[in-house]
This record gives structure tokens, sequence and C-alpha cells, in this order.
């Protein structure tokens, strides 16, 4: 009975000591957790002269680079799915293989874009200092690969130390958005998104936003540029329609100035419903895909959709590494545009090898 005793005390014991370090670890997240204010003035790095004119053909490409750690072999601990035939699947990676898998993935992205050889370039998920990428600071290698561009970046996901998954925990994150430009910026602002405020969700989330930039234009008027990376882990998507809802009014109130207006990035919806379940693969569909249609569009505004968007998807899910012929994939990145602007875009095929992405590129015209 003694030993019963003994062993029951030290059970009660450990439990306590587990009890104290998990509320001791929420309160230390508590009081690390903030969200930077809106209308946050971002800063131009490198500003360049030269201005934009009307019937011209300018270029743009946008592009998710997933911190540098999504090569074919990796898969994400906050991904989960289930396969057609009911097996369930879950990612449980939460940092990049190595420095040199990222230094690969993000040389790797920067020669992509070389090629390209854009007037603008937007990114999204571009890490400064972060546990997860091994603090290779991406950003700064982009803006001294770029010379020729000025940069802006915008901060949305900042994180204290993250102790999960417990045996490659995600650690501390500085990252955020990335947009270069050939062009001058006039004036930047940081626009804050509503996000969930629930207990847990709310330390892994992103402080979302969309990073807007000011460009003149040689006939009087402005282009307004907008990165833009919406809420991820929103099931049945109540978050992504209030940050739909807040981006609708700010492009709106920009058109009504007469002004030019581009939004650029990852929205995490598949963009239009018949991308739900376009392409092959052996998953169902996600938890996190919702449809983000033209409708849902501010009036004057249209959807650009990729002329190649039936053969190339811009996405994969992560809960598992990549298999073309399983992974579940669709576009969920891309472009709008106001209605006094041409423009055509076309999916890039990267295979995923930098990824969990394929960028997008746009051609567009001021008329």
């Amino acid at each position: 009975m003694k030993i019963l005793k003994r062993i029951a005390v030290t059970i009660l014991v450990i439990l306590g000591i587990l009890i104290v370090a998990l509320l001791l670890y929420f309160w230390y997240m508590q009081a690390h957790y903030y969200r930077i204010p809106d209308h946050q003035k971002l800063l131009v790095g490198n500003n360049q002269k030269d201005e934009l004119m009307v019937n011209k053909k300018y270029t743009a490409t946008t592009y998710n680079v997933g911190f540098g750690a999504y090569n074919h072999n990796f898969d994400f601990f906050m991904d989960a799915g289930e396969l057609k035939n009911g097996k369930k699947i879950r990612g449980h990676r939460g940092t990049a293989f190595s420095k040199q898998a990222v230094l690969d993935s993000t040389h790797g992205v920067m020669n992509t874009m070389k090629k390209e050889n854009p007037d603008f370039m937007f990114f999204q998920e571009i890490d400064t200092n972060s546990t997860r990428s091994k603090h290779v600071n991406q950003v700064q290698m982009l803006e001294k690969h770029f010379p020729n561009y000025g940069h802006v970046f915008a901060n949305n996901f900042h994180s204290t130390f993250l102790a999960w998954p417990p045996f490659d925990p995600h650690g501390s994150v500085r990252s955020g958005l990335l947009s270069l430009s050939r062009y001058h910026i006039d004036h930047t602002v940081r626009r804050k998104y509503p996000v969930t405020k629930a207990l847990i969700s709310k330390f892994t989330d992103l402080d979302r936003c969309f990073a807007m930039m000011t460009l003149p234009v040689k006939n009087g008027k402005q282009l307004v540029l907008i990165n833009s990376h919406m809420s991820a882990y929103d099931k049945g998507g109540k978050m992504r329609k209030a940050q739909m809802k807040l981006l609708d009014s700010v492009i709106e109130k920009e058109y009504k100035m007469w002004n030019y207006v581009i939004v650029a990035g990852d929205y995490n919806h598949a963009l239009g419903k018949d991308m739900m379940t376009h392409f092959s693969h052996e998953e169902k569909i996600p938890s996190w895909v919702s449809v983000l249609d033209q409708k849902m569009l501010a009036k004057h505004f249209t959807m650009v959709k990729a002329v190649n968007r039936e053969q190339i998807p811009t996405v994969r899910a992560t809960d598992m590494k990549y298999d073309p012929k399983v992974n579940y994939m669709t576009i969920c990145d891309g472009y709008f545009v106001s209605d006094n602007i041409e423009a055509k875009a076309t999916n890039i095929n990267t295979d995923f090898k930098y990824a969990d992405h394929n960028p997008v590129r746009l051609e567009f015209e001021l008329k």
C-alpha cells in the first residue's frame, strides 16, 4: 500500500508541475502577444525615381515563398487532411530541414524572379529572423539581389517562442510581406486585417495585414498597389469574409478617387468555385479551403483569371510531402484590378520546388 501511495503522490506531483508549467507558458505567450496598430507608415528603401505612364505595358509577380522551407519533402504541422480512401494525414515539421535548404529555396525564388524580370514583385511569408527558417534573412537577400528596385516590408507575423510541435518547435518568428518596385513610391501604409481572437489560435495565426503603396502616374493620377496575405486556418472562412469586406472598402474608396488599383497576393481561398475540385488528386477538400468569387469583389473590380489556370495550380496541400498525383491543389494566388486597367495573368510552373506555391505573373496597362 505504501508503494502505491508513493506512486500516486509522485504522479500527482508530476501532473501539478506540468499544469504549472503550462500555465506559466500560457502567461508567457499572453504577455508577449500584441497586434501592430492600423495605418502604420512603412519605410521605402532604395526608392526609385522613374514615374509610371499610361498606355505602356508593365509586369508584376506575386509569390508566397513559404519561409524557404517548402521543398518537395516538407510537410507542415498545422496542416491536416484526409485521403479519399478515409486515411487521415497530418504534416509534422515545424521548421525547415536545414539552413542550406532555406538558402537553396531562396536562391530558387530569386532565379525564378530574375528570369521573369518584372517591374514589381510581391512576396508573402518571407522571413527576416525566425527559428523556422534557421534565421536566414530572406528579405535582406532579395533586396541585395535586386538592387535596382525600391523595397517596402510589412511585418505580419511576430511571435515569441512557439513550443510546438514538441520535437521540432516552430520557435520565434519575424516574417511579413515584401514589395519591390522599379518605380517611384510616394506613400505607404500598413492596414490591419481582422483576425481570430480565439484563446489558442490567436497565437499561431499571423498578424494579418496588407501593404498599400501609392505610385504617381504622369497623367496626374495614382496607381495603388496592394500586397495582401489573408488568413488560412479559418474553417468556414469567417475571418476571410471580414478581411475581404475591409479590402473591398479600401479599394472602392481608392477607385472613387480616380486611382488605378491592383491587389496582389495569397488569398487563401480557391479563386472561383470551379477551382475547388478542378485538379486531379487523392485528397478530400481540406477544411481551410473557402471560395472567393467575382461577386465578392467591390464594384468596378475584376478577378484576373490566369490564362493557364486549368493547367497550373498555385498552391499544394502541405499535410504530406509533395506527390503531384496525391496532394490537393487549387488556385489561391493572383490579382484583382480596377476596370481602368487592362490585365492578363499567367501562372508560372515551378513544380513547387521552392515553396508550396507557384508564382503568378501579371501583364498590365494603365488606360
